[in-house]
């Protein structure tokens, strides 16, 4: 069905661009297939009304033009549709060069590549290589979930999704039917906010608990979407970026060294071991429970016994 609107939307857009004079509905749905198979005028009528709409918020300039005997008439104008000549210095071409890189490893790689080749035939300056490959940043943001294509696309289209989602102290997972508001990639690892239906609240997801296909939903959004910075917080609250209390832990020499960057102090203790008192905030007994069995909880007890409980769950499998 995604494919079908598609090529229909294109097959309009291409109708609107390539003539000079507007465009009554009838003669529009003369030239574009789908509508020919419309089942009736009202059908017609949504779906027109529909891509039309679409069409606009993709940022196609239609214009509606009235003749002398009151037919309505669309049109795209050709020059109100055309970008103008893009300029770009060396270090916007190497802004845009270095953003491109993020994504190699990602599924967005050829969408990458693709727009930076259009930059380039839209003047891009030939003797800046946005691929530069002795640049010392060798940026990269690792996509190996499936969940993340579909979840992406359900941010952007603003539609809700269901999906199995394992918490990390359960041993089965259950179903969660979630409006997505946006995707976010924090110490490696991605989460998706957005607000659980069930839970009738924000909720953040870690991509690598979902299990199974993400499935969309075509209701709307119940509830409107925070900004973006809002968004980027809760993330950060719910995976532990938040801290208002310390914690102290035992961490085996050698290992460790994302929670020995976090540390406020850190001591020897002998016989392969140190003392580590790191920021304590939501969250923070997931990450530990990665370190595996480098860590020791020793305060505060509601720490330890949450990551205890999340290492039982991790063996129960």
């Amino acid at each position: 069905m995604a494919i079908a609107k598609a090529e229909r939307l294109m097959n309009l857009a291409l109708c609107l661009l390539g003539t000079r004079r507007p465009l009554s509905k009838r003669e529009l749905r003369e030239s574009v297939e789908a509508y020919l198979e419309a089942g009736s005028d009202d059908s017609f009528n949504r779906m027109f009304e529909r891509d039309k709409d679409d069409l606009r918020e993709l940022g196609l300039v239609i214009e509606t033009v009235e003749s002398l005997d009151g037919e309505i008439g669309y049109l795209a104008r050709r020059d109100s549709n055309r970008l103008p000549p893009i300029t770009l210095d060396a270090e916007e071409a190497a802004a845009l060069g270095l953003a491109a890189k993020v994504w190699q490893q990602a599924r967005l790689a050829g969408a990458a590549s693709g727009a930076l080749q259009k930059l380039r035939a839209a003047g891009l300056p030939e003797d800046v290589d946005p691929y530069e490959p002795h640049s010392a940043l060798e940026p990269r943001i690792p996509v190996h979930e499936v969940a993340f294509e579909p979840l992406m696309l359900a941010c952007r289209d603003r539609r809700p999704v269901v999906f199995d989602y394992r918490k990390a102290n359960a041993a089965q997972p259950e179903a969660r039917l979630v409006e997505p508001w946006a995707l976010e990639c924090w110490r490696g690892h991605w989460y998706l906010a957005g607000f659980d239906r069930d839970r009738g609240a924000e909720r953040v997801f870690r991509l690598s608990r979902i299990t199974g296909k993400v499935r969309s939903r075509g209701a709307r959004f119940t509830v409107p979407v925070p900004d973006v910075v809002t968004v980027r917080e809760t993330v950060a609250s719910w995976a532990g970026e938040t801290a208002d209390r310390s914690a102290l832990i035992r961490l085996r020499a050698g290992a460790g060294y994302p929670l020995r960057a976090k540390a406020t102090r850190a001591r020897e203790l002998g016989d392969g071991w140190d003392e580590l008192e790191i920021p304590y905030g939501h969250g923070l007994d997931a990450w530990l429970v990665e370190f595996g069995p480098d860590v020791v909880v020793l305060e505060p007890a509601e720490l330890r016994a949450d990551v205890v409980d999340r290492l039982r769950a991790v063996a129960k499998g």
